[in-house]
């Protein structure tokens, strides 16, 4: 009897290496096509919370990340040039953790499997039967003649009154958390207009918000480590359902949650458990690989349309020009309206 057929995953980012290694535990051979190298920084708010906490324990990978130096964030807060709410707690404790660190340990657990990793490769050919799409996602979003860009770089001498803080304004928001060796992870998304000239600007200065702000009073003391700084530029928030591409993809491949719900870590480990199964399946000759491709589309359309609905609702008013001060303040007094978003997009 033949062994099991091989695969090759072609991006190794979350889903990549997650989904990875969940196939070399259930004795999959596997490739991985990365095409930079590890360790790197990447954007990226750097923190998991919702249901993808419950998916690295079943994939057994919490106690990779506790021995990589996670961090716990309890609660959150939400700023505005004018307005903030009082810090609340999380429905559940968020982990925080830099890719830096974590991208690297995910790699080399997937070596310890035995998988084969390889780094600056870039896939050449189609992705027919056998090859997984995990290469992240880089599209130009047209609408409104906006274009999205993030930057990401972490700090020390960043005081925070939460362990999550979202800083909003009518064009960007920044994320800041607590991340591991007491550092902050400070990731922000802007938008830019297509009559908007040039690079993005300095980087420091995006970074920091605008004077007078509480963004630049958090950051006024900051020491960034330029080491860790990175960008990203085109990016695509418009939701796609994975029923509609072809081929089998995983993570942001399929879509981008946008990055105001701090769900895109989490759906990028939820993406790989779910094509866990059929994956395994085609492998050891139990189904067709198209069969496979509808079971993995069909689930995470299922679990995933409303979250981005939700999210893609959020992101609008989050950025509307004259509504992140009159959210802010109902927010701070609306105990159900944080609630309710936290679960909707989740």
């Amino acid at each position: 009897m033949d062994g099991p057929k091989p695969i090759t995953i072609v991006g190794g980012g979350l889903a990549g290496l997650a989904l990875g290694i969940g196939l070399r535990q259930a004795g999959v051979p596997v490739v991985i096509h990365e095409a930079g190298h590890y360790p790197r920084h990447r954007v990226c708010g750097e923190f998991i919370s919702g249901r993808g906490q419950a998916t690295l324990a079943r994939l057994g990978l919490s106690d990779l990340l506790d021995q990589a130096g996670a961090v716990s964030a309890r609660d959150a807060a939400f700023f505005s040039a004018t307005h903030s709410t009082a810090p609340r707690p999380l429905p559940s404790s968020a982990i925080c953790l830099s890719r830096f660190a974590l991208d690297a340990a995910l790699a080399n657990h997937f070596r310890s499997l035995g998988g084969e990793l390889l780094e600056g490769r870039r896939h050449v050919g189609d992705f027919g039967e056998g090859i997984v799409r995990a290469t992240g996602r880089r599209l130009p979003d047209g609408a409104g003649g906006a274009r999205w860009f993030g930057l990401k770089v972490h700090a020390r001498k960043v005081p925070l009154t939460a362990g999550l803080e979202m800083h909003l304004s009518s064009h960007s928001y920044v994320g800041l958390c607590r991340i591991n060796g007491g550092e902050v992870n400070i990731c922000g998304l802007f938008r830019k207009r297509a009559d908007e000239s040039g690079e993005p600007g300095n980087w420091r200065e995006r970074l920091r918000g605008r004077p007078g702000s509480p963004l630049h009073q958090r950051l006024a003391a900051a020491e960034f480590d330029d080491a860790s700084f990175c960008a990203i530029a085109g990016l695509s928030l418009n939701p796609r359902r994975a029923g509609a591409l072809e081929g089998i993809c995983v993570g942001d491949a399929i879509t981008m949650i946008p990055p105001i719900t701090g769900n895109g870590m989490s759906m990028a480990f939820e993406s790989a458990e779910l094509a866990l199964g059929p994956i395994i399946a085609w492998s050891r000759g139990e189904t067709a690989w198209n069969e496979a491709r509808l079971r993995i589309a069909r689930d995470c359309d299922a679990v995933f349309t409303r979250r981005l609905a939700w999210a893609k609702w959020l992101q609008r008013i989050v950025l509307a020009p004259a509504l992140p001060g009159p959210l802010m303040a109902f927010a701070a007094r609306s105990g159900w309206f944080w609630r309710m978003m936290f679960a909707q997009t989740r």
